[in-house]
């Protein structure tokens, strides 16, 4: 096969995957959510790599994401679809240690390449902060949980664990109804305090969807 002959075979998959990309993320059967502030890894990915996820420069300036996009460019694509059915509450059995931030493999694995131990972009906070979650499909929540890693753990270097991990927030229930309308679905905001903590950090985050038993797992990279 020619050089030309290839390049164009690889332009055209891309484009493929591309609009199936676009369709899904437009779709309201597939529309879900996730945490935009601070950005939960594969939102984070998209975000500043999705109009741009070919570019090798990626390779250097954002290895983490690099090799995220690497594993499965779905993941960043369907950013608002990490999530597992029928845990019944019972995160900790669903979700081994290791395994948090693709939720214990959920999808049949597509996000496991958020479970990498590495130097994520990590977004810059203070220990009082405001996380806003974002809804394409306006599901609701029966409650959310917001941990933080304790002070001395180091995700650059440690796999996160359940036990590195302290509960922060929680809230209660919060129907779609109560949800800010904004451009492409709805969002809600936390008020969350991680006294104590300085430099690198995991923001992790459970919403459990109020329409049904259908709970979702965010690791935000954070410096405090």
């Amino acid at each position: 096969m020619s050089r030309k002959s290839l390049f164009l075979r690889m332009f055209a998959v891309t484009a493929a995957a591309v609009a199936v990309a676009a369709v899904g993320l437009t779709s309201p059967a597939s529309a879900h959510g996730a945490v935009i502030n601070p950005a939960y890894r594969a939102y984070s990915c998209w975000q500043r790599w999705g109009n741009d996820h070919l570019n090798p420069n990626m390779a250097y300036q954002d290895p983490m994401c690099y090799q995220a996009w690497q594993a499965n460019p779905n993941a960043m694509w369907n950013w608002n679809g990490l999530y597992r059915n029928g845990v019944g509450g019972n995160h900790q059995a669903a979700v081994p240690n290791g395994t948090l931030c693709s939720g214990g493999h959920a999808e049949g694995g597509r996000y496991n390449a958020l479970d990498a131990v590495g130097n994520w972009h990590a977004t810059q906070i203070s220990t009082n902060f405001t996380m806003t979650i974002f809804d394409q499909a306006s599901h609701g929540a029966d409650y959310f949980r917001v941990y933080v890693t304790r002070q001395g753990f180091n995700p650059t270097t440690q796999p996160l664990t359940w036990s590195a991990l302290e509960l922060v927030a929680q809230t209660g229930p919060r129907p779609a109804s109560q949800w800010q309308q904004v451009p492409g679905g709805v969002q809600t905001t936390i008020n969350v305090s991680a006294p104590g903590r300085s430099g690198r950090h995991i923001v992790y985050t459970i919403w459990q969807a109020s329409h049904m038993d259908q709970a979702y797992y965010w690791c935000s990279d954070v410096i405090f």
